[in-house]
């Protein structure tokens, strides 16, 4: 799949270094050294708009979404895996963008060691499995009417995934580049 998004955790580092200092301002409490890349309740959405293509990436640790990060061994959890793959399955239901601007999904990828090896091209499910599990989706959306994409609302994800405190969104649009922290109170984003 032609990834655009390839690029942007270098684009975006000094925007991540500088939202990480501010934050640290206010709280010293938890100095994790590095925005920590696997923090329960936290997770990050990078969305890149070139023409009439929009990007998605959505990187969580799996606590977030399926409630546990072991691998699934009861019908319980497989079922609460298969529940949750299902809903990630259906992004037009989880980000809410204008209807005016017709977007479609042309591509998605999800990836996580709880999904399973079928899904690894690279095979290293096995290395990861013990350690802090981490959901990956990545979507790529047609839209006929971009100019229609005023906003971003993901009031419907915090929603399906109440665990979801923080979502850190790094937004490549028209206007230039933007960083946001949107929250249960707060769920909505302007291109």
């Amino acid at each position: 799949m032609h990834r655009l998004l390839l690029a942007l955790p270098f684009a975006l580092l000094p925007l991540a270094a500088q939202a990480h200092e501010h934050d640290h301002d206010h709280d010293h409490d938890h100095e994790h050294g590095s925005l920590a890349a696997h923090e329960h309740g936290v997770a990050r959405l990078n969305a890149a708009l070139d023409g009439k293509t929009l990007e998605l990436e959505l990187e969580s640790p799996a606590m977030n979404l399926v409630g546990f990060e072991h691998t699934a061994r009861s019908d319980a959890d497989k079922a609460k895996v298969a529940s949750v793959r299902a809903s990630l399955e259906q992004p037009l239901a989880l980000f809410d963008l204008p209807a005016q601007a017709g977007c479609r999904v042309s591509a998605q990828e999800l990836e996580s060691p709880l999904f399973g090896d079928h899904d690894h091209d690279h095979g290293k499910a096995d290395d990861h499995a013990h350690e802090h599990s981490d959901i990956h989706a990545h979507y790529q959306l047609e839209c006929a009417t971009p100019s229609a994409l005023e906003s971003l609302d993901l009031a419907p994800l915090f929603k399906q995934f109440p665990a979801t405190q923080k979502i850190q969104v790094q937004l490549i649009g028209p206007n230039g580049q933007q960083g946001a922290e949107l929250t249960p109170s707060s769920t909505r984003l302007s291109f």
